[in-house]
């Protein structure tokens, strides 16, 4: 069934059709090389086409197009598509239509009349009829005046399509948003300056809704933008997509039909299958054809291999390892939030890669930033207060609250300033944070952080101006910990008044970074053998000067003859000798 087109020779239905009803298939398109014109949908060369005859396709369809322009019987346009969202379904669930049908025809309730929300059902399964579940709220369905209710309903893309301008506005009864508020969040408003972009800046949406959603919600705005109801005709200048979270890598072994094991790299087609006792993985025997099926393993059974996991005692059977889509293979955040605490948890999502990969979870992992965030903590805190952490906690009877009034700071942090090291140590960790954060490179952010403490516990005083600076840095992603330290802090510097959170971001001295000296290798005969320190623009004669005169490259040219001295600027010096 369907319509046809009328070109037999190179559409499948039509030839269908005229096989059928023994109709005559003029071929239009010749194929290239020996393909078979007859069913050709491809580009070729036109033939038995008048005078289109012995142009290629796209040619043809150009002059074609022309012609029928220039005979006023057809002009080029370009037709758009949107994907059909399904946007009337036959469920309980979503929203019902504000429209009911009279005398067989369908008009819309009047505003009066809105909201439509859905009548209480008991039973809101599919019906024996084919009628959707809302059919059987009869006193609901038929109204006083003898009309109808839509029994469809919207599939609450009704509201997830535009929800972002309702946060606008969200206590508004009289509309979804006013109008000078929607001005004011779409960045309208004179203060906004000329070079705003109206709009949305950002929109971070999950890989699921890379499209759809954001498709849908652009239509959604610009259909309110043709009605005047919103003031920009783009919702949003940027989009972002976050990569999914996978579930814990699973560790599967094949085995054959006789319990044998099986390498997973002899085996194609591996996917998950329904079975008697579950979904199981399987795969087909590359050389028998035979199909195997995996059998779960702990990480404890298996061994690393390079890339690859294998059987301990057999490293030649290799070991399927991937991680599937979270479903019934969830993790409990309560769970890690008890065992390692809210920042941790945090900082680990935003540790685990770029935001827009796919990345699997992996509990045990949590450890490692939360020994950073441990190490960050004994930055700041006094050993023995430490030690004695239980002891200092206290809780506030009237509210509940847990205190840490008695932990002390350590005692090498002082009001002092910042030498030349500690400042490129700081400034550098404040670029590299903050250009991290505006691309969204969260995962080297964290590690710029982890740079910074690593250098900075090793400094005998610890400037407390330095380590406040640094603990903003850290808020976004660690609020608990950064704001108890700050809290702390305040006894040598004021470091945080309320919040760290709304005190000024700090910013990076390009000046501070500046390298004053370079350190070059001394090559004899090509062979490093030593290095210098210079100033940033010493001379050649300088760099010459200073590499014969350091101790090991004048031990290594005793009894030799200079036979001539490369300076590479900045890179190195090499002395040819023999």
């Amino acid at each position: 069934t369907g319509a046809i087109m009328a070109v037999p020779g190179h559409d499948s239905r039509d030839l269908g059709f005229a096989r059928k009803f023994d109709l005559p298939v003029i071929e239009v398109v010749e194929a290239p090389g020996d393909e078979e014109n007859i069913g050709f949908t491809g580009n070729g060369v036109s033939i038995n086409s008048d005078f289109l005859t012995g142009l290629p396709s796209s040619e043809a369809k150009t002059k074609i197009i022309g012609w029928l322009n220039e005979k006023g019987l057809g002009e080029k346009t370009i037709n758009y598509k949107i994907r059909d969202w399904l946007f009337s379904r036959q469920r309980y669930w979503g929203e019902p239509f504000p429209i009911v049908w009279k005398d067989g025809k369908h008009e819309a309730l009047p505003e009066s009349d809105l909201p439509v929300l859905p009548p209480d059902l008991t039973d809101y399964k599919p019906t024996s009829t084919g009628e959707p579940p809302l059919a059987r709220a009869e006193d609901w369905v038929k109204r006083p005046d003898g009309s109808t209710r839509e029994t469809n309903t919207m599939p609450q893309w009704a509201g997830s399509c535009w929800y972002y301008l309702r946060y606008m506005d969200a206590q508004n009864n009289d509309a979804f948003c006013g109008s000078e508020a929607e001005k004011y969040w779409m960045g309208q408003t004179e203060a906004s300056g000329a070079d705003a972009k109206p709009g949305v800046d950002l929109y971070v949406g999950g890989t699921e809704h890379a499209v759809l959603h954001l498709l849908y919600a652009r239509f959604w705005h610009k259909f309110l933008f043709d009605l005047g109801h919103v003031s920009t005709p783009e919702p949003f200048h940027r989009l972002v997509n976050q990569g999914l979270i996978l579930g814990e890598v699973e560790y599967n072994l094949f085995k054959d039909a006789e319990g044998n094991p099986v390498s997973s790299n002899d085996l194609n087609d591996i996917s998950e299958e329904a079975t008697d006792d579950g979904a199981k993985l399987a795969g087909v025997h590359k050389q028998t054809g035979a199909k195997c099926f995996g059998e779960n393993l702990t990480e404890d059974d298996v061994e690393q291999d390079g890339h690859h996991y294998v059987l301990p005692a057999d490293k030649g059977i290799r070991v399927d390892a991937r991680s599937f889509k979270m479903s019934g293979n969830v993790v409990n955040p309560d769970d890690v939030l008890k065992h390692y605490g809210a920042d941790a948890f945090r900082l680990y999502e935003m540790f685990m890669g770029p935001l827009e990969m796919v990345k699997p979870w992996t509990t045990q992992n949590v450890s490692g930033v939360y020994k950073f965030l441990g190490k960050v903590w004994r930055l700041f805190i006094d050993g023995q207060s430490d030690t004695d952490f239980e002891q200092n906690l206290t809780t506030d009877e009237s509210n509940g609250e847990q205190h840490l009034d008695a932990v002390k700071l350590d005692a090498s942090i002082q009001d002092a300033e910042t030498t030349k090291e500690q400042s490129k140590a700081l400034h550098t960790c404040i670029k590299k944070v903050t250009e991290d954060l505006d691309g969204m490179r969260f995962n080297t952010a964290i590690s710029a952080m982890m740079i910074f403490v690593s250098e900075a516990q090793s400094w005998k005083t610890k400037p407390a101006a330095a380590l406040c600076q640094f603990l903003q840095l850290l808020q976004p992603f660690a609020p608990h910990l950064a704001e108890e330290l700050a809290a702390k802090l305040n006894a040598i510097t004021k470091c945080s008044s309320s919040t760290l959170a709304y005190k000024e971001w700090p910013k990076w001295d390009e000046s501070v970074l500046t390298e004053d000296t370079i350190t070059l290798p001394v090559q004899i005969n090509g062979k490093v053998r030593d290095r210098i320190e210079l100033p940033k623009d010493a001379s050649k004669d300088d760099a010459e000067a200073a590499a014969l005169a350091t101790d090991k490259i004048k031990e290594q040219l005793e009894g030799k003859t200079v036979r001539k001295i490369i300076v590479v600027p900045g890179r190195l010096v090499n002395i040819v000798a023999n």
